[in-house]
């Protein structure tokens, strides 16, 4: 019996996606000879099941799975009280989507969520019934919009295009995703300035609900190290150079200004010599800057790592935070 159980999206563009990035960090996906099952390579401890997003939710939501990716939309709209349920351990940078509320564009007047509140109560005074919302978010609809204190409206669940709802006459306004606005645009539609509910995009995802003995732990950690030093790798770039004068100082400027991490320096004893430095991608001109104006004038070379393995794992210190609650 595998120790640890993830879910991971079965068809389409997630799916392709997820195994992308999974094979991205070095974990390739590969289908078995049973339907729907699959494996992780070198990870024999590890069961992978393909699953719709919709079951990966429920699964995680029931302990079936420890783990899954699915999109955080989802998880929020499904799950009540998501987050005593599921643990968000990592972004994913794919499955990128709005989740945004949008109106007419012939409604003028209405740009804010207050705005729409008044409408919704006008409506409910001239027609004795309260304003349509389609969707298909209906739990994060209803967190939303009791949030800014609307009630005076109904939700109509949506099967179809939901964007074609106040064309075709079944609803006033809407609720759904969106990724560049094209489609609300094509249909005439736009998103209330104060009207985006959630900025979505795929998690890998842990279950709160699931049983979690030390073996699970292990292969979880074993799984995440390497996703998060490939996440590390990817967003930092590391400095090699050579300082000529005492380097304490200056590499404690690095870690408190630029948010460096020292992986080696010079032998023991020694405060001059080779340094290797990890650094954020987006602090690399900062880093360059504190170097010139502490007097170090060497050439820095930077270099791209394939993975930067540290001595923190965050997804794993993520998971045993929650599980502690």
């Amino acid at each position: 019996m595998s120790a640890l159980v993830i879910g991971l999206p079965s068809k389409g563009r997630l799916q392709e996606q997820a195994t992308a990035y999974l094979r991205d960090a070095g974990l390739v996906v590969k289908q078995t000879a049973r339907e729907y099952r699959a494996t992780l390579a070198g990870q024999p401890d590890i069961e992978v099941k393909l699953l719709s997003s919709a079951d990966i939710v429920s699964a995680l939501g029931s302990g079936e799975l420890h783990l899954g990716v699915t999109g955080e939309d989802l998880l929020r709209d499904t799950l009540p009280d998501m987050d005593s349920q599921v643990a968000l351990l990592q972004p994913l940078g794919f499955g990128f989507a709005d989740v945004v509320v949008a109106v007419p564009n012939a409604w003028i007047d209405v740009s804010t969520m207050a705005d729409l509140d008044d409408v919704c109560s006008a409506f409910h005074v001239r027609h004795h019934k309260r304003l349509r919302i389609a969707t298909k978010y209906t739990g994060l609809t209803r967190n939303f919009f009791a949030a800014h204190g609307i009630v005076d409206y109904r939700i109509v669940e949506s099967l179809g295009a939901t964007e074609g709802a106040p064309a075709s006459g079944t609803a006033e306004a809407i609720v759904d995703i969106t990724t560049t606005g094209a489609t609300l645009a094509a249909n005439d539609l736009k998103i209330l300035d104060d009207g985006v509910i959630l900025k979505s995009q795929a998690q890998l995802s842990a279950s709160l609900k699931a049983r979690w003995d030390d073996a699970a732990l292990a292969a979880a950690g074993r799984l995440t190290t390497r996703i998060a030093a490939r996440e590390l790798a990817r967003g930092s770039h590391i400095l090699r150079l050579r300082i000529e004068i005492a380097s304490d100082e200056i590499v404690d400027m690095l870690v408190r200004d630029a948010d460096c991490t020292l992986l080696s320096g010079p032998a023991q004893g020694n405060r001059t010599g080779e340094h290797a430095i990890l650094c954020p991608r987006e602090k690399l001109m900062t880093a360059l800057k504190v170097l010139r104006a502490r007097g170090v004038h060497n050439a820095v070379t930077v270099h791209q790592a394939d993975y930067a393995f540290v001595e923190s794992n965050p997804m794993l210190a993520k998971l045993k935070a929650a599980l502690a609650k």
